[in-house]
Formats: structure tokens, C-alpha cells, sequence
């Protein structure tokens, strides 16, 4: 009963750390500002914010390594093999869902265009944000950190082992991860699509993690994602503008 009650315990902690320690991080990109870089703030405030949430990570890595040893992070290249079959299969089938939900919001009416103004510098800076930083981020600490420190306390897999008490754990928490809280007044902001959604993803990022042993994979699905989806955002918004 003590060890249940411990376990659950970290794993709340864990949940804490992952959806409290990136608001830390939003207070650290508030005050480096770079209006000159990128006046219309696209990109700065968010690249800043994964940078630094990574790294308010990186201490609870080694504490977390020198507390048990065989605990597996998996920062290695992994099984290359299913590594990249598990890359092209994603992409090709992220494609084929990127073209029918934007047919989809297109016919009824209910795009979001992109949210910055069409120039270069956006452009350039918030796909170089979602090609180079938000997978390599995210999933560092979602899953190379909550995903295995959560599979070593419960190692538990669901549904005649087709995925971990782990994955869907830290895919619940990534969701959450994906609602706005604000402070001054207090207030969430959130859509369930966007919750739903990134709980799919979520899962499925945990499962390349879990099945590649390494967590550079579950990165490159991540950015890939993102681009296209912010991409096909960007083409779609100059097309309506013309």
C-alpha cells in the first residue's frame, strides 16, 4: 500500500513538473523581448519559451538518472529501421488527414487563417520554431522525460499490450498542456478540438517513443506535423487573401 501510494505520488509530481515548469519558462521568454528580430512577435516569445523549458528539464534528468540508474530516457538514435518506417507511414498518412480537414473547415466555413501577417520574417521564423524547436522540446519532456519516468513506476500495458499506462498518462497531460492559463485576471482558454487532438498525437508520439526505444523519432513526427499543418495554414490564407 506504501509503495502504491509513493508511486502515485511521483506520478502526480511528474504531471505538476510537466504542465507547471513551461509556465516558468512563459515568464522567462516575457522578459527577453526582441522587438527588432521580430516586431510582430511571431516567433521570438515562443522559441525562447521551448529553450528554456528544455532546459529547466535538463537538471531533473540527471537527478532522476542518479536516483535509479535504469531508468531509460532513450536519447540514442534507437531502432533505425523502425525509426524511419514509423517516420514515412506517419507522414504519409498526417498528409492525407491535413488535406481532408482543411477541405473539411474550407467547405463549412470555419478556417482560421494563419494568425501573423503574410511576410517573410513570420513565415521563415515560425516554421524555423516548429521545424527546429517544438518537436525536439516537447518531446524531450514529455516523453523522454514523463513517458519513461512514468514506464519505470508503472511498467502496466493496456489492452493486450497495445499501449502503456505510461503513454496514456502523459498523452492526458499533454493535452492539458494545451490549455491556456492566464493569471491577470485568471481565466483558461482552450478548444476540445485542440484537446482531443493533441491527445491523438500525444499517443502516437509515445508509441514511436516506446516502440524505437529513442526519442529523436517521436521529434521528427512532431516538427513534421507541425510544419505541415502551419504550412498548409500559410498557403491556405494567401489563396483566400488573393
Amino acid at each position: 500500500m506504501k509503495s502504491k501510494i509513493i508511486k502515485i505520488s511521483i506520478a502526480i509530481i511528474v504531471g505538476i513538473l510537466l504542465l507547471g515548469l513551461p509556465l516558468v519558462a512563459g515568464y522567462i521568454a516575457n522578459i527577453l523581448p526582441n522587438k527588432k528580430l521580430d516586431p510582430d512577435g511571431s516567433f521570438w516569445w515562443i522559441s525562447i519559451h521551448h529553450i528554456a523549458q528544455a532546459f529547466l528539464f535538463v537538471p531533473l534528468f540527471i537527478l532522476a538518472k542518479r536516483f535509479n540508474p535504469n531508468i531509460k530516457f532513450y536519447l540514442n538514435k534507437g531502432d533505425v529501421s523502425k525509426g524511419i518506417s514509423y517516420v514515412w507511414k506517419f507522414t504519409l498518412i498526417f498528409v492525407i488527414y491535413t488535406i481532408i480537414s482543411f477541405a473539411i473547415v474550407l467547405i463549412s466555413g470555419t478556417f482560421t487563417p494563419f494568425q501573423h501577417n503574410i511576410n517573410a520574417n513570420n513565415v521563415i521564423g515560425y516554421l524555423g520554431f516548429q521545424l527546429l524547436l517544438s518537436g525536439p522540446s516537447e518531446e524531450l519532456i514529455f516523453r523522454s522525460f514523463g513517458v519513461a519516468i512514468i514506464a519505470f513506476i508503472f511498467p502496466k500495458r493496456l489492452v493486450k499490450g497495445k499501449f502503456s499506462v505510461a503513454n496514456l498518462y502523459i498523452a492526458i497531460i499533454f493535452a492539458l498542456a494545451h490549455i491556456g492559463i492566464y493569471f491577470s485576471p485568471f481565466y483558461l482558454s482552450f478548444s476540445w478540438i485542440q484537446i482531443i487532438y493533441a491527445f491523438v498525437l500525444g499517443m502516437i508520439y509515445g508509441d514511436c517513443f516506446e516502440k524505437t526505444k529513442s526519442v529523436f523519432y517521436p521529434m521528427i513526427l512532431h516538427s513534421i506535423s507541425n510544419v505541415i499543418a502551419v504550412g498548409a495554414t500559410i498557403v491556405v490564407t494567401v489563396i483566400n487573401g488573393l
